[in-house]
């Protein structure tokens, strides 16, 4: 939702405006409470913050601090988001109130303003069956990817899922998706946005949330999909007999979210073992105590516990969800006895190869390969496309973002394609297409069978990355981000690249590095391309551009679409042949260290570089 327009009033006056009806509006006594507070004080400082702009829904539908006012996530714009969802839903699907949507949640909980995930997922179910409409609503916290699977299995309208994933504790969200069983892509996000602006009066019944629990419209859909999912996982396991005897040992934590019985009932269905859970951090607990972030993608900080207990019980391979386990990271132990937590590029690289393999040993007709097909995202490692070149399957490249890979793989599916594996390098990875969306839990348990079987060849994690760099050429990643809240600086940054050399001009070099192609998915412009126009989706409202780099670097600069930061990602190619990685990995820091020097230049735009 943009922020509502002035039309000629004062700041002032519209604050006075959106204060009023939110005291008219709000039945939860926390923030009603804080929001007066706030107005007897005078406090325009605060109440600017509260109150500023509405919540923007887009793509990713909403994703915000929790506390009182327009500008937050609480119990009122959880109501006046769904009242829009609802009435957008009932113009696009006729049987909506046949087919009915699902909802679950997180663990997520803000003590201070009342809100939790758990409650605005029943103010949620509330607003749509007093339209009549079943909902299919968890009964307790579930990982995000159950959403999509139950939304595809039951073949419902559209799905909610409340969570922040992995932002910082006081943030929650509001994430949707479509009849498709992948996230919504433009331009339902701006109908759903219209809808909301044109429904933020609460209903009659809106704050009635114990209507629901007596309703026949109410179905808790927990035990069935659970046992459903577990069965439909059981066809990813190809070792089984392999999974019976290994002696590797794995470690597992939730980071205080929702992944720990999953992940457990998930080795279980592959009969393995159970992993090790870190015990301080497998219960959800919404404080999220013993992380600065809870975000594994951060590496190693928010792995200090896992390491310990894998060093206790000698256990040689990590695995960490984030707190919605939809993400996954993975760590093994090396001869040295260091740790290596695998970037989200390399894990893609192992697990893409690994199903690739099984995939080929039960289907022997090669005739197949041409309806196989492989997916990532345009800022993720190519090593996809060196391995479906030289194999014979096809790959294709999306936008950012698994949105994008679920909608696309759908397609694919619906053409009678096999969509094996899509990845992104924010550690998302689909290695099931029975869930359109990045999926944490099935991640986990392929990696310990992977890890199992490499065991029985006597081959690390490490040893068989190597090993698919050797056979397809090294890819050497490096990603990092600089942090800057202010949009007008970021906009000038990236205004600065597109006309670097006078009016209209992309820069021809980069420090020593000459510039061979480039491609701005914000204007739409592509050089590589006959006509000059990019292949992919543009938007306007992100910045994005890639510059292909005459060494054989590419390098990507993107804003975040949940986050205040600028975020770059490159890569070396080698052909296929024993390159010598350390020489690649020399380059690529020299690469980095002139994007950040020349393109960011971070002491210009006063730009804060990722804390170590």
């Amino acid at each position: 939702m943009a922020a509502a327009e002035d039309g000629g009033l004062g700041e002032n006056t519209r604050l006075d405006q959106e204060t009023a009806q939110w005291l008219r509006w709000d039945k939860n006594f926390l923030t009603l409470e804080a929001v007066k507070r706030l107005i007897a004080e005078g406090n325009k400082e605060e109440l600017g913050k509260c109150f500023g702009a509405r919540l923007e829904f887009g793509t990713a539908g909403l994703r915000a601090a929790m506390g009182p006012g327009i500008s937050h996530m609480n119990d009122l714009t959880v109501i006046q988001t769904t009242q829009g969802f609802c009435r957008y839903l009932e113009k696009q699907f006729s049987d909506l109130k046949q087919k009915g949507i699902v909802i679950s949640f997180d663990a997520r909980a803000h003590p201070s303003s009342g809100g939790s995930s758990r409650r605005f997922a029943r103010l949620a179910a509330t607003t749509f069956i007093s339209q009549g409409i079943p909902v299919y609503l968890f009964s307790d916290i579930t990982p995000t990817p159950f959403v999509p699977f139950t939304v595809s299995r039951l073949k419902l309208c559209a799905g909610i899922m409340i969570t922040a994933s992995h932002n910082p504790k006081q943030d929650n969200g509001y994430k949707v998706y479509w009849d498709n069983g992948a996230q919504i892509i433009s331009p339902h996000d701006k109908g759903i946005s219209q809808a909301i602006e044109e429904n933020l009066e609460p209903w009659p019944q809106a704050w009635d949330d114990s209507l629901i629990d007596s309703s026949p419209l109410l179905h808790n859909p927990s035990a069935s999909i659970n046992n459903d999912y577990f069965e439909d996982l059981k066809k990813y396991c190809f070792h089984r007999s392999v999974n019976r005897e290994t002696k590797v040992k794995f470690v597992h934590t939730s980071v205080h979210g929702v992944g720990h019985n999953f992940v457990q009932s998930a080795f279980k269905a592959f009969d393995l073992v159970p992993p090790e859970a870190v015990p301080e951090q497998k219960d959800p607990d919404p404080e999220f105590p013993t992380v600065k972030y809870p975000n594994p993608e951060e590496g190693k900080g928010v792995l200090t516990l896992s390491f310990a207990l894998a060093d206790k019980t000698k256990a040689r391979i990590v695995l960490a969800n984030d707190p919605d386990a939809d993400r996954l990271a993975v760590a093994e132990k090396q001869d040295s006895g260091e740790w290596r937590v695998f970037s989200g590029n390399e894990l893609g690289a192992l697990l893409g190869w690994w199903l690739f393999t099984s995939w080929k040993e039960k289907n022997q007709d090669r005739s197949a390969l041409k309806d196989m097909y492989m997916l990532s995202s345009t800022v993720s490692s190519k090593i996809l496309r060196a391995i479906a070149l030289k194999e014979g399957f096809h790959f294709e490249e999306t936008l950012t973002g698994f949105k994008w890979m679920g909608n696309r793989a759908k397609q694919l599916i619906d053409q009678g394609k096999t969509v094996l594996f899509a990845f992104e390098e924010a550690i998302g990875y689909m290695c099931c297409p029975f869930v359109l969306d990045k999926d944490g839990v099935s991640a986990a348990v392929i990696s310990a069978e992977l890890a199992s079987f490499l065991a029985t060849k006597n081959l690390s994690l490490s040893q068989q990355l190597k090993a698919i760099y050797v056979e397809y050429g090294y890819h050497i990643t490096k990603a990092s981000y600089f942090i800057c809240h202010d949009q007008d600086t970021i906009k000038k940054l990236f205004e600065n690249l597109r006309n670097y050399d006078g009016k209209n001009n992309y820069p021809k070099a980069c420090g020593k590095f000459e510039i061979s192609a480039i491609r701005d998915l914000t204007t739409g412009y592509d050089d590589s391309q006959p006509d000059k126009k990019a292949v992919l989706p543009t938007s306007k409202s992100s910045q994005m551009i890639t510059f292909t780099f005459a060494n054989g670097g590419v390098a990507t600069m993107r804003t975040s679409g949940t986050e205040p930061k600028i975020k770059y990602y490159a890569e070396l190619c080698a052909p296929p042949g024993n390159s010598d990685p350390e020489q690649l990995k020399k380059e690529l820091n020299e690469l980095v260290s002139a994007i950040e020097e020349h393109f960011f230049q971070p002491q210009k735009y006063n730009l804060q570089p990722k804390a170590d």
